[in-house]
């Protein structure tokens, strides 16, 4: 697909995309070697893809800085949190090899500088916490005090976890543009679609071209629903539920940072360099626990300038099930009382699941909740 054919689509952030794949280099065994855990090795690959455009490698102080404080890169570009490499000591060189847990290199880092950071002044600023008991704070306060900046040459990409969902920047932008695609709207999900993420991913689709389903396949939490449960969800919920010439499932192959708000922003940054116009935010987007307000991710939108983005966000209230309406509703669209809507809390649904028993048919389709039985039972 050329270039000309995707010009149709909103550009990536910052204009062009800015994938950093390249060549294995001849002196790498002379290279000293550093480790990166799951969530940077996340965030190398998608540095490799183009997915972080404009960056092109681990942030340098000046980006770092302005990131924390401003929500924006040194140059004022938008951006909400931070893309960095915590080591515990000053390499040697001037480049190192980057490698995963198990010491195979997959890149090469051009060191431009190496600086201490403020731990805590970065979890109130990107997390809205210092509490050690979130998810991200926990991460953040167990790395090294030290970040490692420089630009990446990634010469061998990470096995996606699903093949068959795997695609970068440049091939959902080439199909959308050969479906003569111009608006697409992005959704991002971390948990099984039920029947209120199928009402309003429905609601955005009434108003663009296509639909892409992203679900995250990085890291998450310990008690969040498998990746691989999830997608076989999404595949039987797009098969019987969804026009499969408007909508598109892939993998995004991004870890979990927990960050609520600044998340939203960050999700919506890298859903553009996909090729979406604009960009699904529901209720506590990317939250965790009780730490972010029910719509601090919508809010955060308010301290950009419009279109700063160029991506849209489209912002929904929570969804339910109306008995006396018979049909999906939400506060803005439904008169009646809380006892005529289907509503359960996560709680509640594991309890149901963990018991071999359906939850309701107005709360998750019933293909998807017996996906989810089988999944308890073999837990």
């Amino acid at each position: 697909m050329s270039a000309v054919a995707t010009d149709q689509l909103i550009r990536p952030h910052g204009g062009v995309l800015a994938p950093r794949a390249g060549g294995r280099p001849d002196d790498l065994d002379s290279l000293e070697v550093v480790s990166l855990s799951s969530r940077e090795l996340s965030d190398l690959d998608m540095l490799a893809s183009g997915a972080l455009s404009p960056l092109q490698g681990f942030m340098g102080r000046g980006d770092y800085e302005s990131v924390v404080e401003s929500m924006r890169l040194a140059n004022g570009l938008p951006w909400a949190l931070p893309v960095c490499l915590a080591v515990a000591e000053v390499p040697h060189g001037d480049r190192v090899a980057l490698a995963d847990e198990s010491g195979r290199a997959l890149a090469v880092l051009d060191v431009e500088d190496v600086y201490p950071y403020d731990q805590e002044r970065e979890a109130e600023r990107c997390f809205r916490t210092t509490d050690g008991e979130h998810p991200g704070v926990a991460r953040l306060y167990a790395q090294h005090d030290l970040y490692l900046a420089g630009s990446v040459t990634v010469f061998e990409r990470l096995e996606p976890s699903f093949p068959e969902l795997h695609r970068d920047p440049a091939d959902t932008r080439a199909l959308f543009a050969e479906r003569g695609w111009k608006r697409v709207v992005g959704f991002q999900t971390r948990n099984p679609i039920h029947r209120a993420h199928e009402y309003l991913t429905k609601c955005a689709l009434e108003t663009v071209d296509g639909l892409l389903i992203h679900p995250l396949v990085g890291e998450t939490k310990s008690d969040d629903v498998p990746a691989a449960v999830r997608v076989e969800a999404y595949r039987v919920l797009t098969e019987d539920y969804y026009p499969a010439d408007r909508v598109v499932v892939s993998a995004f192959p991004a870890a979990m940072r927990y960050a609520g708000p600044r998340e939203a922003i960050w999700h919506a940054i890298c859903r553009k360099n996909y090729g979406c116009s604009h960009f699904i935010v529901g209720r506590d987007h990317a939250g965790v626990g009780t730490y972010y307000g029910t719509y601090d991710a919508q809010l955060i939108f308010d301290e950009l300038e419009p279109h700063e983005l160029d991506i849209e966000p489209m912002f929904f209230e929570h969804s339910f099930w109306c008995k006396a309406c018979g049909q999906m509703a939400t506060a803005k669209t439904c008169p009646h009382g809380g006892d005529d809507h289907v509503f359960l809390s996560g709680t509640k649904v594991r309890e149901l699941l963990s018991e071999g028993q359906l939850p309701p048919e107005e709360f998750t389709r019933p293909e998807v909740a017996e996906i989810l039985v089988e999944a308890y039972r073999g837990a």
